[in-house]
């Protein structure tokens, strides 16, 4: 009785929280809104007694993950409407078909890799967390290296972006005489308006 209590409170919880994520103009309220919902979601793991997977599901998302959202928030005007250009459709259509393919492959691996065996038993009395390592790094390998590979991507776009936005350095504006101190916070005060 308690987990069927504890599973509509969590299914209702998560579900109202991705849907003010995914509906609110605030980007403040959708960061907060997803990271409660990630919370909410780590609770079905410790339902289904899997402990590890929801401290991992904790740690990662709701404090790695959160945190990498707020920072790169940081980089980019959000009140700002965002204007794409295509200027080449057909690299688009190329990195589209790309990345079906990846996806294709991710998905595809654990059916391919239903005959490959860890070489190395598990440990009897050790928790859930040597299993899901040997799942892992096993059965699920290319998945784990694809989502690896995307993340170092993603990674490098980020830094190339933020690089991008940093040509306008307040700290060696040259516009700015030399005065003192709270003469020049008055003279950047006026200029930021």
């Amino acid at each position: 009785m308690y987990e069927v209590v504890a599973f509509y409170v969590f299914a209702i919880s998560t579900t109202v929280l991705f849907a003010i994520t995914a509906l609110s103009k605030n980007v403040l309220y959708a960061m907060t809104a997803l990271a409660a919902g990630m919370v909410m979601i780590s609770g079905f793991f410790f339902l289904l007694g899997a402990d590890f997977l929801g401290v991992v599901q904790l740690i990662v998302y709701v404090g790695a993950v959160m945190a990498l959202y707020a920072f790169a928030m940081m980089f980019f005007d959000s009140t700002k409407d965002v204007k794409e250009k295509h200027v080449n459709p057909s690299l688009v259509f190329l990195l589209g078909g790309l990345m079906a393919v990846v996806f294709v492959v991710m998905f595809s691996a654990p059916i391919i890799g239903e005959n490959i065996e860890a070489l190395y038993p598990a440990v009897e009395g050790v928790g859930n967390s040597q299993a899901v390592g040997m799942v892992l790094f096993t059965k699920y390998l290319v998945p784990f290296e694809v989502a690896a590979v995307m993340l170092l991507v993603a990674m490098i776009a980020g830094i190339i972006l933020a690089g991008k936005k940093m040509d306008y350095s307040l700290t060696t504006n040259d516009d700015i005489p030399l005065v003192d101190e709270d003469s020049k916070d008055e003279i950047l005060k006026e200029k930021s308006r």
